[in-house]
């Protein structure tokens, strides 16, 4: 069985951070997705989707240091559902994405232009090759008939 979320989209408000009395952090924040799509009469009209975001531990800190209101945000989690109960004592159900990946999208000089005081780290970069050594030139795999998987 599978629950994955991935999620690109827009934070709503600046992330609540928690830490725990275990030491543990705790960010939650709202994530805006949009779909456009053409109605009966041929307008363009756009839908906003709005998603309660839960990240913990080292996401939660890393959020509470990178990620303000408006970044652009790429994640990956599960949907959770918690039960509670309101001041009148009614079961309330609320669904939640738990991240356990995410990659800031926002470009250094745009968060700049949104009026943050100090500029955002950049996302972590990808696995670089080492320009020591240059990497070996290997000739592309010519595939015949029987190579293909079908």
């Amino acid at each position: 069985m599978v629950n994955k979320v991935i999620l690109i989209g827009n934070v709503g408000k600046e992330p609540e951070i928690r830490h725990l009395e275990s030491g543990s952090a705790l960010a939650r924040f709202s994530l805006a997705t949009n779909e456009s799509y053409k109605d009966k009469n041929g307008e363009w009209q756009q839908v906003t989707e709005w998603h309660n975001i839960i990240m913990w531990r080292a996401l939660a800190e890393r959020v509470e240091r990178s990620v303000r209101k408006g970044s652009t945000l790429y994640l990956e989690g599960k949907l959770t559902t918690r039960k509670w109960q309101d001041s009148d004592g009614n079961d309330k159900y609320t669904t939640e994405v738990v991240a356990n990946t995410f990659r800031i999208l926002d470009k250094r000089d745009n968060t700049q232009q949104q009026g943050y005081n100090t500029p955002l780290p950049e996302a972590e970069p990808f696995q670089a090759v080492s320009s020591a050594q240059p990497a070996a030139v290997s000739k592309p795999k010519v595939e015949t008939e029987d190579d293909l998987p079908f």
